[in-house]
């Protein structure tokens, strides 16, 4: 499903304009992107839990030519399914 189907299934499940559904997906999104930002975490209970990881800095080498490259530390995205998700989805 791509963002513009799920936003119009909100503004139909909720008797909502697309416009003011999308305004307020994009405002959920944006706030958990600023506490990721934070390097803090968030648990929506029966959901799961969006967190960032750290990854160390490391060699890697380009497939092209062999040669060794240095791959710089960085924050990813995590997200950990609820044990509740996972029962619901099998």
């Amino acid at each position: 499903m791509r963002k513009d189907d799920f936003i119009t299934k909100i503004a139909e499940k909720n008797d909502m304009t697309k416009k003011k559904a999308k305004e307020v997906f994009d405002c959920i999104f944006e706030e958990i992107a600023n506490v990721l930002d934070d390097d803090d975490k968030l648990t929506v209970r029966n959901f799961g839990t969006f967190k960032v990881s750290h990854r160390s800095a490391r060699k890697g080498r380009n497939p092209q030519t062999g040669e060794e490259i240095q791959i710089p530390a960085r924050k990813v995205a995590k997200f950990k399914a609820s044990k509740s998700l996972k029962e619901y989805l099998n």
